[in-house]
């Protein structure tokens, strides 16, 4: 297949911003993205940048362009905005790669991933989304976060994990063991205007297990957990890897996933959250476990994208 402009370097738009609540990270993902494709391979793809304003008008090299015009400019598009886009560019006809929007929908309902985990063996921790804070429902600011402090607390309780509902690193992730640091927790939420998500803390040891499609010819191919707090039993690493390929083979997953686990000390294993966007930054812990098997993050980005070509 040539790429459009007549040779062998294909086109690779790299899509973000967007009018939702992501704007920012998907701001940094798409950078990281189009710095990795433009530092490590630039002798088979050229980045494009392509702009979701907050306004939801798309730009390409600071011009103003509906997404149909965007089929005659490039090969492929790596999403990293809405999930919901790469539906208008299938409509499109536009190869593309991204977060599925199933996988979002299972990132932003609790009952939905708990109704999968279920199925392959795993429960999730139990958890409270806390909205963005508005005044005209939530009444005063300064009653806020005790009044929701006391919600939580009488569902379960402590410790408790309180961090962005949207993993926004803005706002830090807290460990909150008692009521006084649950209403602390919260008011830090409010004060970076974010959505909150308020888990429970579950023992034991924790692990992240990436997968990707069709890669080294196995259909799901699971990289070794690599750094993990606490020490895994081979069985145990066995496990986790057996039910991240049944996590990633039961949702449908295209590219990419990752899962995070805790194995409880009764055994138990929790499924803590999922993700369909990968990190290649240098010191991230999927450049890690790329690593430990001989790859660079960039040749799996490379790897994705023939894939969808």
């Amino acid at each position: 297949m040539l790429s459009k402009g007549g040779n062998n370097i294909k086109k690779v738009g790299v899509l973000r911003g967007g009018a939702g609540k992501n704007y920012a990270s998907s701001l940094q993902k798409g950078g990281e993205i189009i710095t990795q494709i433009f530092e490590n391979l630039s002798h088979k793809y050229k980045p494009i940048d392509v702009l979701i304003d907050r306004e939801g008008t798309w730009h390409l090299s600071g011009v103003p362009i509906k997404p149909a015009d965007l089929s005659n400019k490039v090969d492929i598009v790596w999403n990293t905005t809405d999930p919901n886009i790469s539906i208008t560019l299938d409509n499109l006809s536009i190869s593309n790669v991204g977060n599925s929007p199933f996988v979002v929908a299972l990132q932003n309902s609790s009952e939905l991933l708990k109704e999968h985990a279920e199925k392959l063996g795993m429960q999730i921790p139990r958890s409270v989304v806390l909205p963005l804070y508005q005044k005209d429902f939530d009444g005063p600011r300064e009653l806020y976060a005790v009044k929701k402090a006391k919600e939580i607390f009488e569902k379960f309780s402590s410790p408790w994990i309180v961090k962005s509902f949207t993993e926004d690193t803005s706002m830090g992730i807290h460990l909150a063991q008692t009521f006084p640091e649950l209403v602390e927790s919260i008011e830090d939420g409010v004060r970076h205007e974010k959505s909150i998500l308020v888990e429970e803390f579950i023992a034991g040891k924790v692990a992240s297990v990436h997968s990707v499609s069709s890669f080294r010819d196995q259909d799901i191919y699971i990289f070794p957990l690599g750094n993990a707090f606490g020490n895994f039993s081979n069985k145990e690493k066995e496990r986790l890897s057996s039910l991240a390929k049944d996590l990633h083979k039961n949702i449908g997953v295209k590219h990419y996933l990752k899962s995070n686990f805790v194995l409880s000390p009764r055994d138990k294993v929790y499924l803590l959250g999922i993700g369909g966007i990968l990190d290649p930054k240098e010191n991230s812990h999927f450049s890690q476990v790329c690593e430990s098997v001989g790859v660079k993050a960039h040749h799996i980005i490379d790897h994705i994208l023939e894939k969808a070509l």
